[in-house]
């Protein structure tokens, strides 16, 4: 009898170590498939979580290598800065552009899952914040997988489950302890019948996958998928296009960088913020700069041409001083945390 899965994709942000230890506990030591694992982490951050999770679980685990064979009763960790993605038989691991300002991504190993597998994978969205995972679980529906959400009230931060959930038709919904279990008793029912996709989906997530794969966007033709909007990528400022998927907007430039409307809006109050830290950096050399040379002209005899140095410098001094309160005081998200699900 064929297995209803045999890949297995997990993802989790912030929270979720312990998340992942507690599903991980409850696999079994003859699990008819492979698991892998995108964890948020830091770009130049070591990674030890392939080590945590043997210890806590009855399967081997180890950060995946690029164009190793997929083994069944295996975990596969993403390792920092790299995605994580399955093709086929094989493991993929490649510096494409990031995702909701992550490399690795879950929604890029999700889509690759949906993709290359379709109702073969199951998709697990863990704790963590915003909603990377949404997109690529939704995938995973589409193409006739499986979806599994932690349960909200036991995330350590509910806000990845909770997005999948407003978002996504999810299949099971419980904690992170009881999912280890649940996945040992799928991946041993019959597969569901194939999904009938829409070509122009099946199309624009072969692009997708493939942008993951570090291929050139543009080339593939990335802006073709999607509505041109008045919106500049906060990682590259090229041009944004919007992609409908069901209920879920998000956006991709043409250089390939990806984003949830929540991760957009997280990525332009960054560079705002640090806009403002600029503008404020360049009003107080210029003051240092005013002050010197009123300096050097009281020094030289011409207290009026000093006077009005001084005061130039003190108008930049206090234009600095304002823009430093709005860097510190001002954040574009602090009145909604998601603008999905509040627009």
């Amino acid at each position: 009898m064929s297995t209803r899965a045999r890949v297995i994709v997990v993802g989790a942000s912030a929270g979720g170590v312990p998340s992942l230890q507690a599903l991980v506990a409850g696999l079994p030591a003859d699990l008819d498939a492979a698991v892998f694992v995108v964890l948020h982490i830091g770009q130049y951050s070591t990674s030890n979580l392939a080590r945590i999770l043997e210890r806590h679980g009855p399967l081997r685990a180890a950060h995946a290598r690029d164009g190793e064979e997929i083994r069944r009763g295996r975990i596969y960790v993403a390792s920092p800065d790299h995605h994580l993605l399955v093709e086929g038989s094989r493991v993929l691991v490649k510096r494409g552009p990031k995702e909701n300002r992550f490399r690795p991504s879950i929604d890029a190993l999700f889509r690759s899952a949906a993709y290359t597998h379709k109702e073969m994978a199951i998709g697990i969205i863990l704790s963590g914040l915003l909603n990377d995972g949404t997109s690529g679980l939704w995938s995973i529906k589409r193409f006739g997988g499986t979806a599994i959400v932690q349960d909200p009230a036991e995330a350590a931060v509910d806000s990845m489950p909770r997005a999948a959930l407003d978002e996504v038709e999810v299949d099971y919904v419980l904690p992170a302890a009881e999912i280890g279990s649940l996945v040992a008793r799928l991946v041993q029912e019959p597969v569901s019948a194939a999904v009938q996709v829409p070509q122009e989906v099946s199309e624009r997530m072969e692009t997708e996958v493939a942008l993951s794969r570090a291929e050139n966007a543009f080339q593939r033709g990335i802006l073709r998928f999607g509505e041109r909007t008045a919106f500049t990528c906060p990682e590259c400022h090229g041009a944004l296009s919007m992609i409908v998927e069901g209920p879920i907007s998000r956006f991709r430039c043409h250089t390939g960088h990806g984003f949830t409307a929540d991760a957009l809006l997280s990525g332009i109050a960054e560079t705002t913020e640090e806009a403002l830290w600029n503008a404020t950096r360049a009003l107080e050399e210029g003051t240092m700069l005013l002050d010197s040379m009123a300096q050097q002209l009281e020094e030289a005899g011409k207290p009026d041409d000093a006077a009005r140095f001084r005061q130039s410098a003190r108008e930049a001094e206090q234009r600095a001083k304002d823009l430093q309160r709005h860097a510190t005081e001002h954040n574009l998200t602090d009145r909604s945390g998601s603008i999905e699900r509040a627009g």
